[in-house]
């Protein structure tokens, strides 16, 4: 049983490595696709980013997490405001017992 056992996890095993090299042999068939985003309708800074994301994946990728956690703080200053003017205390905590 346990020798039945080993040779499934090997033929298992052999058929999770060789998987993917059967995938990218097919794949060598088909030609390459190029990403790209359509700037035609857009202006300003729409056009901009939108050049960004063609011109340069990285760059594009490292500005959009630099800009997803500055724009976060932004809201969230923005929403502790908001609710204070309205009346929640956020830094104040007290709990209701009931």
């Amino acid at each position: 049983m346990k020798v039945r056992f080993i040779k499934l996890f090997t033929w298992c095993l052999f058929g999770c490595l060789a998987l993917p090299e059967l995938a990218q042999a097919a794949a060598a068939k088909v030609s390459n696709v190029v990403i790209v985003a359509d700037t035609r309708k857009f202006t300003g800074w729409e056009a901009w980013w939108t050049n960004l994301y063609n011109e340069s994946h990285l760059y594009f990728a490292l500005l959009t997490m630099a800009l997803i956690p500055t724009i976060g703080v932004i809201f969230g200053v923005f929403a502790d405001f908001l609710m204070g003017f309205i009346g929640i205390d956020l830094k104040s905590r007290e709990i209701a017992d009931h």
